[in-house]
Order: structure tokens, then C-alpha cells, then sequence
């Protein structure tokens, strides 16, 4: 998804040749996302934690930035510093790309399955997204990469090769703690007819009120990245249905709304892919960039390997160290030890795949998902568009409510 054009891997021989690994990587990523949009209502612990938590769901961002960043090591791997001004217009262009085709596709354009309008007020437009956060992860890597030099004529190191990326990743870092900790919240407000949550108001009133008044909080009303977000990118657009509405204390119902006497903060809408987890979720396009430099630097197999276990279970080791001293695995806040394991299982996840697709030649066994990571794209865009599930649903028997989609909402989601 990161790059429309072919990924070539030069191996020992000098025959070009596309790395097929990464292509299954891609299309398990698809798979998964599909699985977990569509079976998540189904099997609720497959879908995204509410709040602080790691289910199947939320390695997928992290999986797709991952893979970003090989294939932007891949597709830079010959950069003449002549060449670094082109190549960098491209890549804005492509990020730009991606992000306005995230707006389409996420901004609430396209219907659902059970509504035949379509198109979007632009005053309540959401603004972020899956391919915008992919988007921001893209070009900070892509710029790195092509302007921070390495280290030439020296044996490959994984952290002294490239140490300025390193050095950025830091910064973003150190930049993103002092931002998530640092910053006072003070109590707000916001409309609920705007939210549109819920079918009840408190006393009368659209108005609801947070009562904040604090810093450094992670808990889902009085955090520092929901700040940020509603200043800068304004409350109405941002994603009205936040996945912590799954929490006991927001009393939700089986059609989705959340109830009277919940806390304020239930009916509010909160974007996952907002602004401040961003700056963490580009370090993950970072890290995969360092992994897709050892597959440019380093042709031997077993060095490939050792390099990349290594420092998959360094951050694994480190992200769990974190989690333990207080900092939540929390996905919708993209936290670090959140980003260093999920990291780390994108590293353990392509190991496995790289020794099985490309050591050993095993292709049948993932044809159909190398099929996928070809075709993600297009692939996203049919499934977060909704066009794939209209598609199926426009056949019917004798009327139209006898469909396949109709029956699978009646029959599991809405019990």
C-alpha cells in the first residue's frame, strides 16, 4: 500500500526479483483487517480493545506502517543526491494522494449497508483516517531516507548505519511524551447534537460538559491527544463512533448508543488516528525502514535473521519493561510500549514469513495472500468504501431484503 510500483529486491545473483514475503506480509494485513471489520461484531475479543488492551485488531496499523517502511528502503535503495529534490515532490505527491483518498473513503462519503444516501457535510467531514495516519507515517520516513545520510564504508550496523534516522525517532519520541504527559487539559465541552450518540439529553440540554481540569491523564476523557485534535482539527470532525464506547462505565446498547447516566465523555467523539498518535505511529514507518536496510545491506540469510530476532526481541523486551512501569498498551493513544511491542510482533511476523516464503521457496502455501498484498490497495478501497458488501448485497431473492448481508445483520450482529 505504500508504493504502487513493483518492490525489487537484488539478490546475490543480480537477478531482479520482488520479495515475496513482503507481498504476503501485505496481504495478511488485508486479510486481517478484513477479518476484524467484519467478524469483530461477531467475536467482540478479536475486534479493537476498548481502551487499554492488545486484541487481534490493533496489529493491523501497525503491521501496514511497518510494511511502509521496507518498501520505502526498498524503493530508495539507489538515491543519487542529485536526484534527492525529484524525489522528494514525488513522495509528497504520493502522500498527498493517499491522504485525499483516505478522506474519501473514511470521511462518511459512502453509505452503509443499510442506507442508500450518500455524501458528506463538509462542516463535519472527518479529517483523519487508516490512509492519512499511513500517509503521515509515509512521508516522515520517505524524508528520512532520502535526505539523512548513513554511514558509508563501514560493516552494517543496525543502529550506527543510519543512526540519524535513529536520532529522529528519538525526537518524535521525546517530542510526543512531552506533548501526551505535559500538556494541561482543562474541562470542555461539546454539542450532543453534533456527537449525534445519543437519543437522550441530560436535563434538556445539548451541551454536555467533561470535567477535566488536570495533565498527564490517559484515560479516555481527559487526555492530552483528544485536546489536540479538537483545537486544531475542530470536535465535528473527528470520528463520532470511538471504539472505548465498548467500555462497561459508557452502557452502550445493542444498537450502538451509548445511554443516559453514562459519563459525559461516552457520547463524545475521539479520532484514533488523531494528530498526536501519529507522531508515534511514523516511528513504526521508521522501524521498518531499519528492517528493510538490512534486507539492502546484508545478503546472507542467516545475518538478515540474526539482525532482525535481535532487535525484535529488544523491543519486545523493552515495550513489556515499559508496560509493567505504568505506560498502557493502548492503541487509540498509539503509546510507546504499545508502538515497541506491536513493532516487535511486525518484526517476529515477517521473520516468519521471510524464513517460510522466501528461504524456502513456500509459495503455494500463501499464493492467495501475496495475491492480496499485490492488490491491497485496490482491495481497501472496495472494503473501507463499502462497495465489495453492496455489491453482495444487491443480489436478492423475490425482494430485496432476502440478501446474504441482511441475513448475516439480522441473524448475529443485532442479537
Amino acid at each position: 500500500m505504500a508504493d504502487s510500483q513493483p518492490l525489487l529486491l537484488l539478490l546475490p545473483q543480480h537477478t531482479p526479483t520482488r520479495l515475496a514475503s513482503l507481498d504476503v506480509f501485505r496481504g495478511l494485513s488485508v486479510f486481517m483487517m478484513i477479518l476484524v471489520d467484519y467478524g469483530g461484531s461477531i467475536f467482540p475479543f478479536i475486534s479493537h480493545s476498548p481502551w487499554n488492551g492488545l486484541h487481534l485488531a490493533d496489529f493491523v496499523m501497525p503491521f501496514f506502517l511497518f510494511i511502509v517502511g521496507i518498501s520505502l528502503s526498498l524503493s530508495y535503495k539507489t538515491n543519487p543526491p542529485h536526484l534527492r529534490t525529484s524525489a522528494t515532490s514525488k513522495s509528497l505527491l504520493r502522500a498527498l494522494k493517499i491522504a485525499t483518498l483516505g478522506i474519501i473513503l473514511q470521511g462518511g462519503f459512502f453509505h452503509g449497508t443499510t442506507s442508500n444516501t450518500y455524501g458528506v457535510d463538509i462542516l463535519t467531514i472527518r479529517l483523519l483516517g487508516i490512509l492519512q495516519r499511513i500517509s503521515i507515517g509515509y512521508i516522515v520516513a520517505a524524508l528520512c531516507e532520502i535526505w539523512l545520510p548513513s554511514r558509508q564504508g563501514e560493516q552494517f550496523c543496525f543502529f550506527k548505519t543510519y543512526y540519524s534516522h535513529w536520532f529522529v525517532a528519538v525526537i518524535l519520541l521525546a517530542l510526543y511524551s512531552v506533548l501526551l504527559y505535559g500538556l494541561y487539559v482543562p474541562d470542555w465541552q461539546f454539542d450532543v447534537s453534533v456527537s449525534a450518540s445519543s437519543s437522550l439529553l441530560i436535563d434538556g440540554n445539548n451541551i454536555y460538559t467533561v470535567n477535566c481540569s488536570m495533565r498527564g491523564d490517559l484515560g479516555p476523557a481527559c487526555n492530552s491527544a483528544g485536546m489536540i485534535d479538537r483545537y486544531i482539527l475542530g470536535i465535528d470532525h473527528l470520528y463520532r463512533k470511538p471504539v472505548y464506547r465498548n467500555l462497561k462505565e459508557c452502557n452502550m446498547s445493542a444498537k450502538g448508543q451509548v445511554l443516559d447516566g453514562s459519563p459525559s465523555w461516552c457520547h463524545a467523539p475521539f479520532d484514533p488516528e488523531g494528530i498526536l498518535s501519529s507522531i508515534t505511529a511514523a516511528v513504526s514507518c521508521i522501524i521498518g525502514l531499519q528492517y528493510g536496510h538490512v534486507l539492502v545491506h546484508q545478503e546472507d540469510h542467516k545475518d538478515r535473521l540474526d539482525n532482525w530476532l535481535r532487535f525484535s526481541l529488544s523491543f519486545l523486551a523493552l515495550g513489556l519493561f515499559l508496560a509493567s512501569i505504568g505506560i498502557p498498551i493502548n492503541k487509540s493513544l498509539y503509546t510507546i510500549s504499545y508502538m515497541l511491542l506491536t513493532s516487535a510482533a511486525s518484526g517476529l511476523t515477517f521473520i516468519a514469513l521471510y524464513v517460510v516464503v522466501d528461504v524456502y521457496g513456500q509459495r503455494r502455501l500463501t499464493s492467495v495472500l501475496e495475491w492480496m498484498g499485490k492488490h491491497a490497495l485496490i482491495i481497501f478501497v472496495l472494503v473501507s468504501s463499502n462497495l465489495a458488501v453492496i455489491a453482495i448485497q444487491g443480489f436478492y431473492w423475490t425482494k430485496p431484503e432476502n440478501n446474504i448481508i441482511h441475513w448475516i445483520v439480522t441473524r448475529f450482529l443485532q442479537k
